[in-house]
């Protein structure tokens, strides 16, 4: 068998969203050439733009199943059935079969496709901005230049982290769907100001480069969170009422709830 790599693999791509484009990206910055690259969309108004903007070329479902050395599967969950009928019958021996689709498991791709050299992601939203934060689990057919094919993709669309699949549905309730929850959070904050006659323009500039600044220095001072939140409460302060109203609220049960929620909804999406 082949080893593949970024540079000279046959990709496919089936499903170019937003999601699939900033994936695209990434794989375009991570080395691989768009000669390479295939891809198949519904619409022929977004495939000719794509075709535009990255120069890669449009493809049936069976050609790049057959030709294709990385498959990845970018669809909506529902739609999957339809793609592993299309694929099965054609896909090429030994190809990686890499899906994008929440809740789906490795065994559901494996007994539709018949293959094992499977790779399951979970990406995040900020994967369009190349900051993202992507879960992988690999099946157990995955061989190790498909492995580190994965590991350097994913690298060019911020950072991974390799788990069991076991844990996929936390770990997707946790960065998955974690960048809403820092939404919601900043359109709190936003509300809050404003509620206090700060007009709405400025708020939303107060609060957002308070975030960043904060998630900047939470990722570069080595620090834990813990300690930046103990650092910034003096006793009986300013802050130290804010976040007293947290704890009697019971902020913290309050997000362990909404994650254990977020992932029950993965598990029945299986």
């Amino acid at each position: 068998m082949t080893e593949i790599n970024i540079e000279s693999a046959r990709v496919g791509l089936i499903g170019v969203g937003n999601m699939g484009e900033a994936l695209l990206v990434a794989l375009l910055k991570a080395g691989a050439p768009p000669s390479a690259i295939k891809f198949a969309v519904r619409r022929e108004t977004r495939s000719a733009e794509l075709v535009e903007k990255y120069k890669i070329t449009p493809a049936s479902i069976t050609d790049m199943a057959q030709a294709s050395d990385v498959l990845m599967i970018i669809v909506k969950p529902q739609d999957l059935d339809l793609i592993l009928e299309a694929v099965r019958p054609h896909l090429k021996d030994g190809a990686l079969v890499i899906s994008f689709l929440a809740g789906k498991k490795i065994a559901t791709l494996s007994a539709g496709l018949n293959s094992k050299a499977i790779a399951r992601v979970m990406p995040n939203t900020p994967t369009l901005v190349g900051a993202g934060m992507s879960i992988v689990s690999y099946g157990a057919g995955i061989r190790s230049d498909q492995r580190e094919y994965v590991a350097k993709f994913l690298q060019a669309a911020g950072k991974s982290i390799e788990v069991e699949e076991v844990l996929q549905d936390a770990a997707a309730a946790t960065s998955g769907s974690g960048p809403a929850y820092f939404f919601a959070f900043v359109e709190a904050m936003v509300n809050g100001a404003v509620d206090m006659g700060i007009d709405q323009v400025t708020a939303t500039e107060l609060v957002v480069q308070t975030i960043v600044g904060a998630a900047k220095l939470l990722d570069e001072s080595g620090k834990s969170a813990t300690t930046l939140r103990e650092n910034v409460t003096s006793p009986k302060g300013m802050t130290y009422e804010g976040l007293k109203v947290f704890s009697e609220g019971g902020l913290n049960d309050l997000v362990v709830r909404a994650m254990n929620a977020a992932a029950e909804r993965s598990k029945g999406m299986a």
